[in-house]
């Protein structure tokens, strides 16, 4: 009896000084950044000093930092695979709550000189899935076509297939991303004798312009592609899948990604899909100017790497900052058009 009496006491004691799992910590805005260079303007100036260790994220990148205002940060790392499997560990993780946040994709990208210049900033309505296509040898290609890509299953480009994988393209909350450019319009945005120097070489007035912030689409891909025939065919290609909604101008390797995890999450009630903004800056052009070889662009100190992380920080925080200052307003959300 004596023993029992023992044993249960100190089952008793246990279930006492058990820990009790923390409450999970519901962040206002989620910014997601794929590298170091993206992250390191929010980490410096935020005071995103509480690191949340989360299972499953990238070993470079293993935590969510966060401040007492409400904003955390995530760094995926590169790509399509560490972006999915990054956002899928983070969407699953019972030590955050994303029910009500705000995810903000903030990065940069290439971009199309017709639509933009270096450090530009755009708000995307469209992510488009630049990889999820046939291609054969474009000197091959049928007399008429503009280059050897077309619809999975089709029969001709232009053709617009059927969905088979649902990441082929996500139409994001427009009035939400009108919303964050009204806010960002005016932000100042850096600039660099390189880059100015630079975008005077290509006869686009969009591409000589200084930079500016912008509302238009982007296209994703691991593989960087670089060409003007390469950008129209991308351009096409997102017409194609949006019925000619979308007007292309930045590429990126990690976005339809992104938002796969983000749309597991939301079918699960973990996301709002609604809250999700994508803002990509421009860092380098898609193509060469006239005369330029395609490798020697492409591999061009242009002058706008350095500009683009900052006008993502810069054009990224004129949103946080009204959502953080404001939250009531934003709480209940932003309904789609």
């Amino acid at each position: 009896m004596r023993l029992v009496s023992t044993l249960l006491a100190a089952a008793l004691v246990g279930a006492v000084s058990a820990p009790v799992a923390a409450a999970p910590v519901a962040p206002k805005v989620l910014v997601i950044s794929m590298f170091k260079h993206e992250a390191a303007n929010w980490l410096e100036n935020e005071g995103l000093s509480d690191k949340i260790a989360i299972d499953g994220l990238s070993k470079d990148f293993p935590d969510v930092s966060c401040n007492d205002k409400g904003l955390c940060l995530v760094t995926t790392s590169m790509g399509y695979a560490n972006a999915a499997s990054s956002m899928m560990a983070l969407v699953l993780s019972d030590k955050l709550d994303l029910t009500k946040t705000y995810v903000l994709i903030a990065g940069i990208a290439g971009v199309d000189p017709q639509n933009g210049t270096l450090g530009s900033a755009f708000w995307a309505r469209y992510a488009i899935d630049g990889g999820l296509q046939w291609r054969i040898d474009d000197r091959k290609a049928p007399e008429g076509w503009t280059s050897g890509q077309f619809g999975m299953f089709s029969k001709a480009q232009g053709e617009k297939p059927g969905s088979r994988y649902g990441s082929e393209v996500y139409h994001l909350n427009e009035a939400l991303a009108e919303r964050a450019y009204e806010l960002s319009k005016g932000v100042e945005l850096a600039d660099s004798d390189g880059a100015q120097a630079y975008r005077a070489h290509y006869p686009q007035e969009a591409a000589k312009a200084a930079p500016a912030v912008g509302i238009c689409d982007t296209v994703s891909a691991d593989q960087w592609w670089h060409g003007v025939a390469l950008s129209r065919a991308m351009n096409d290609w997102a017409k194609v899948l949006t019925d000619g909604a979308a007007d292309y101008c930045t590429t990126q390797q990690e976005d339809n990604a992104t938002l796969t995890a983000l749309a597991r999450g939301s079918a699960l009630g973990r996301i709002d899909m609604d809250r999700v903004a994508i803002l990509r800056t421009a860092s380098n052009f898609d193509q060469p100017y006239p005369g330029q070889a395609p490798q020697d662009s492409l591999n061009a100190n242009s002058g706008g790497f350095g500009p683009s992380l900052t006008n993502a920080y810069r054009v990224g925080k004129a949103f946080t900052d009204a959502v953080l200052a404001d939250w009531s307003a934003w709480e209940g959300g932003i309904s789609a058009k």
